[in-house]
């Protein structure tokens, strides 16, 4: 899709971080970037455009090459930038705060546009280089997943930086409330039986890309804990959707919310469905 790399707009530090990574990123594609920002009050339009006008002219002078467009666009944020995520390659959105409640690290606007944007959503928190560059990837080993393999491997070979592919299981299998799948096998034979799908999940991707470096971890752990760990310091941290979607952030699913919640570099969200 040669859409543009749309990023949300607002007055928050994460939201000049967001800025500027979505500009590195269209200018390594060659793509238009496209700010954009819902006035919060109606009496605030001529701030908000203001607001815009700055931002445009900073990041037009960082990246003299890079087509920069903004609009000012009435309604709420999360209905904005979802309806503006459906002609964009990308969206990217700063981890805003989430007014006052600890637990919650984003916002929901933040949320609901990973949930719900019809491509991929990139959640910045930190415009800081990593300390370890990396792409890194989630996998479950399902069909679904070839989009989330497709974003980490191309993102990886853009960036010339290795695929650190993670994947966690629980042992033993909890088949419903009350019942386990019976421990017939000893734990080192599930680890194996992992090891082997993961292998055979990824050999069709290392052909694909003989010039991206592949390292990959296995533990029985929780999925989320694995991720948000394997994000220090890393460059990006790329995760699927493929959750209910039931209510407002259900298609995220509990592990790909937590990681958005909680990841300490970039994370991309990428709609398999």
């Amino acid at each position: 899709m040669n859409g543009p790399v749309t990023v949300g707009i607002d007055a928050s530090e994460p939201s000049e971080a967001a800025l500027d990574w979505a500009a590195e990123e269209a200018t390594l594609r060659q793509l238009t970037l496209r700010l954009v920002r819902a006035p919060e009050l109606p009496s605030g339009r001529e701030e908000d455009g203001a607001l815009l006008a700055v931002e445009r002219a900073r990041v037009a002078a960082l990246h003299p090459r890079l087509l920069v467009t903004a609009d000012l666009v009435d309604g709420k944020p999360r209905e904005v930038l979802t309806a503006a995520a459906q002609e964009a390659t990308l969206l990217v959105v700063g981890a805003r705060g989430s007014g006052g409640f600890p637990e919650l690290l984003l916002g929901s606007t933040t949320l609901h546009v990973a949930a719900q944007a019809p491509c991929p959503v990139v959640v910045v928190r930190t415009a800081e280089p990593a300390a370890d560059p990396a792409v890194v990837v989630g996998v479950e080993g399902e069909e679904h997943e070839e989009p989330v393999l497709a974003y980490a491997f191309l993102a990886a070979r853009r960036l010339a930086l290795p695929l650190y592919v993670v994947h966690a299981w629980a042992y033993p299998l909890l088949m419903g409330p009350g019942h386990e799948v019976p421990l017939v096998y000893e734990e080192s034979h599930i680890e194996g039986e992992h090891k082997r799908m993961l292998g055979e999940v990824l050999v069709g991707w290392r052909e694909r890309f003989p010039d991206v470096s592949v390292t990959t971890t296995l533990a029985r752990s929780s999925p989320a804990k694995e991720l948000v760990s394997a994000s220090s310091g890393r460059t990006l941290l790329v995760v699927g959707r493929h959750g209910s979607p039931r209510g407002p952030f259900g298609r995220l699913g509990s592990t790909s919310q937590a990681v958005v919640q909680h990841a300490e570099c970039p994370v991309v969200v990428v709609p398999t469905t």
